[in-house]
């Protein structure tokens, strides 16, 4: 039970000092480094981070002549709204681009945008026919949907909140659970989630899902949501992290920004 009462208008609370706040924009003036390389890329070693990192490595695993600068954003610390980073990505969130081997240089946002961008540029981790592309594109937005219960939801409530709500918990390990048992089921017939080719859709999910799995988000979550009733997804899950590039992705090195 809590104490609390909605107000007919709600307000900033006085006594809150963290970074998050009720209004967008750059909180102060920022010159973000850049390399030589044609993609530089802002980010983090988070789930969304990661896909960034994990996509540009498979790339040079399938022989596309792609490089990448790498510069670490400290969410912590608030580089994420400095104003060089806001002008790339005006919602100050990880991972944003530059591409810059075009005529202009072209700003890109979102993880799953950065994913499909790529795929689409270097025709590589994504489908040519018709039937086959929408049904990764149905399952990249699917994790751009279901992805926010899992981190926002469950992550926030089960690790990071500083009182553990019962509520809050159950509500969103019951959709949490809920996202794991259709991933084993639809894993259950087919080797990689949009069908048999290994795509950016996988990345995408793995980057949270398989993570989620491998007990590497949230310390004793993996035990918590009771992970190993989901042998399918395990198994997705251990395939997708023995590759290669997999691998040199989770391992990226940061740049930093002085």
């Amino acid at each position: 039970m809590t104490d609390y009462h909605l107000p007919e208008v709600w307000q900033e609370p006085k006594e809150y000092s963290g970074l998050n706040r009720p209004t967008a924009g750059s909180r102060f003036e920022q010159n973000l480094p850049r390399g030589e390389k044609p993609f530089q890329v802002y980010s983090l070693g988070t789930p969304n981070g990661i896909k960034v990192a994990i996509m540009f490595e498979e790339l040079k695993a399938l022989g596309v002549d792609v490089d990448y600068d790498m510069f670490k954003i400290d969410i912590s610390s608030g580089d994420q709204f400095g104003s060089d980073f806001v002008a790339i990505n005006p919602n100050s969130k990880i991972p944003a681009m530059l591409d810059l081997s075009e005529k202009q240089e072209i700003k890109i946002f979102e993880s799953a945008n950065i994913l499909l961008y790529l795929a689409e540029k270097f025709q590589k981790l994504i489908p040519s026919s018709h039937q086959e592309r929408t049904e990764v594109l149905n399952w990249l937005f699917w994790q751009t949907g279901a992805a926010p219960f899992l981190g926002g939801g469950f992550g926030h409530f089960f690790h990071y909140a500083p009182e553990k709500i019962k509520y809050a918990i159950d509500r969103y390990t019951m959709e949490t659970k809920r996202q794991l048992d259709l991933l084993d089921k639809e894993l259950a017939h087919k080797p990689y989630i949009s069908g048999d080719d290994y795509t950016i859709a996988d990345i995408a999910i793995w980057s949270w899902y398989g993570r989620l799995a491998d007990g590497k988000l949230y310390d004793g979550s993996d035990v918590f949501l009771d992970i190993a009733s989901y042998p399918n997804l395990v198994k997705w899950t251990k395939k997708i992290a023995e590759r290669p590039a997999v691998q040199r992705g989770l391992n990226t090195e940061y740049k930093a920004l002085s």
